[in-house]
């Protein structure tokens, strides 16, 4: 009885979790559903299942339409403003957690604001600044207002981690003749790498999905990113929904396959206390 008054009380819970993953799962299967059918094919019946797997559609997007221009411009512009991102955000919230100098509420708070003003009250004036520094439709400019943008987020979840980490750690450090740059790079940073791993995580996936300020401050169809080219699906006149599905794949594969690689550890920095 005591079994059955048990799984009486998770069934909610179980059917909470297989509603939720219906929800979240099933506009990506009929995505990738209708990325294997062309245009015709859907119009005629939208939710039918492929009769025949049109996998040269992937070839198509990738050769035919610039696919593979967008997503190496994407991989640049992505890894590089990630790897800026990890660097100096660790080095930030180290100096925020670790030291107590003057100004220092100052500065957290200045940073940290950058997490309450949105991507629409930005792009203006980032406009304008690239512009003026001659950093306007290139990829250097992409990078930087990406690194600008999210380093209060980045700096705020590592900050809570790199807070909690003993006192005497650090103390013993000092003791053993390490400077600040040493015991940053030997015992912040590999102490910290559940809480720097969700920070790339979340940074990728963030920035590698952007469309507002990629759409504004590139102009150049040489130089955009992969969500920008599932516009040449969208004409005027037409709307080739096959090849947009085939588009949204091949730019969704990489999150997923990050996600996929480092989802446990990413939650392991979560609840380690990643976030204070």
């Amino acid at each position: 009885m005591r079994l059955w008054l048990n799984h009486l009380r998770r069934t909610p819970l179980v059917l909470f979790l297989i509603l939720y993953t219906i929800l979240a799962g099933g506009p990506f299967l009929w995505v990738m559903s209708m990325s294997l059918r062309t245009t015709p094919e859907i119009f005629d019946n939208p939710y039918a299942l492929p009769v025949r797997l049109h996998w040269e559609k992937f070839a198509n997007a990738w050769t035919n339409s610039n696919y593979g221009t967008y997503f190496w411009n994407s991989l640049i512009v992505v890894v590089t403003a990630v790897a800026l991102l990890t660097l100096i955000g660790a080095m930030a919230a180290h100096c925020l957690a670790r030291y107590r100098f003057r100004g220092s509420r100052l500065v957290r708070f200045v940073i940290l604001s950058g997490m309450i003003l949105p991507p629409q009250l930005l792009i203006l004036s980032l406009f304008q600044i690239l512009l003026d520094y001659g950093l306007y439709n290139s990829l250097a400019g992409l990078i930087i207002v990406y690194v600008a943008t999210q380093l209060a987020m980045t700096v705020y979840i590592l900050e809570g981690f790199f807070a909690q980490l003993p006192q005497d750690l650090f103390d013993a450090a000092r003791m053993d003749g390490y400077g600040d740059f040493e015991i940053f790079w030997r015992i912040t940073l590999p102490i910290g790498v559940p809480a720097i791993f969700t920070t790339i995580t979340l940074n990728f996936i963030i920035l590698w999905n952007e469309y507002l300020y990629a759409v504004v401050l590139l102009t150049d169809d040489e130089k955009r990113t992969l969500p920008l080219g599932i516009m040449h699906f969208m004409g005027g006149h037409q709307l080739d929904v096959g090849m947009i599905a085939t588009g949204l794949i091949i730019a969704i594969a990489p999150v997923i396959l990050l996600y996929a690689l480092f989802s446990e550890t990413m939650i392991k920095g979560m609840t380690a206390g990643a976030v204070r």
